[in-house]
């Protein structure tokens, strides 16, 4: 048993069973993977990714409907900027200059009464 299956079947562990069992889906040509519903993501993504990272791959549905996949990042593939450098060179797309997490934003003062006073009168 090698490090990475020592750690999955150590974060494997969860709820009153003592396992976190995932649904297993059959998709086209006999291919299997893993299905998970939202919540089910939500609550196990840790361990979730620790399955991808082992080279498996999560449908992810909702309310049993197929919605999305998370599969395993192939080594050697581009930043998201050098990918889509080709665009921007020819003119096609903007790339955001700066992260949004980084903008200061600043509080705008107005007049009148506060909005959480309003609020609180609507919810009367």
């Amino acid at each position: 048993m090698n490090h990475l299956d020592l750690m999955m079947n150590k974060l494997d562990s969860t709820n009153k069973s003592g396992y976190y069992h995932p649904k297993v889906a059959t998709i086209k040509m006999g291919a299997v993977m893993i299905s998970a519903g939202i919540k089910e993501v939500k609550n196990n993504l840790s361990r979730l990714l620790l399955r991808v990272k082992a080279g498996e791959d999560i449908l992810i549905t909702d309310r049993g409907r197929p919605v999305a996949r998370i599969v395993q990042e192939k080594p050697g593939n581009q930043y998201i900027r050098e990918a889509l450098g080709s665009l921007v060179q020819r003119g096609l797309i903007v790339l955001p200059s700066r992260s949004a997490a980084k903008v200061n934003i600043s509080p705008v003062e107005t007049t009148g009464r506060h909005i959480s006073e309003i609020v609180i009168e609507e919810r009367r």
